[in-house]
């Protein structure tokens, strides 16, 4: 289980895939830091220094989903999702062992506003069809 502050250095790395963090990613990161009782001082310190990736593949499935959910939130945040960070949520997904079609297919029903809430479990049920079988997985 990773801890609270390297779910948001995740995030961080996902907000300067396009070398900027927009105040739109910034914002999203300061919620859902918040969420996780993480101090806005420290959380400003995460993002400008954020930590290595660590290994995901071993992480329960409901955090694995969170975690897909959360870095397609992060990339829409601004409005513009670059190609730069299809490809890091793309590595992500791999790295959480999905499938990096999930990115495209979960996209269309994840929204960069917070406050609109996404059918979690429909979402699950698309992300579990992307799931790489673990005698697949390097």
């Amino acid at each position: 289980m990773l801890s609270h502050e390297e779910q948001i250095s995740i995030l961080a790395h996902l907000s300067k895939a396009d070398n900027v963090v927009a105040e739109e990613e910034y914002r999203l990161i300061m919620f859902i830091a918040d969420g996780l009782g993480i101090p806005e001082e420290k959380t400003a310190e995460i993002v400008n220094n954020p930590r290595p990736i660590p290994k995901l593949k071993d992480l329960p499935p409901d955090e694995k989903f969170n975690y897909l959910f959360n870095i397609i939130r992060m990339m829409k945040a601004d409005g513009k999702v670059h190609s730069n960070e299809i490809k890091f949520c793309e590595k992500l997904a791999l790295n959480l062992g999905y499938k990096p079609g999930v990115i495209a297919d979960l996209s269309a029903y994840i929204y960069k506003d917070p406050s609109i809430n996404s059918n979690k479990n429909f979402l699950r049920s698309i992300a579990d069809q992307h799931l790489i079988p673990l005698d697949e997985q390097n």
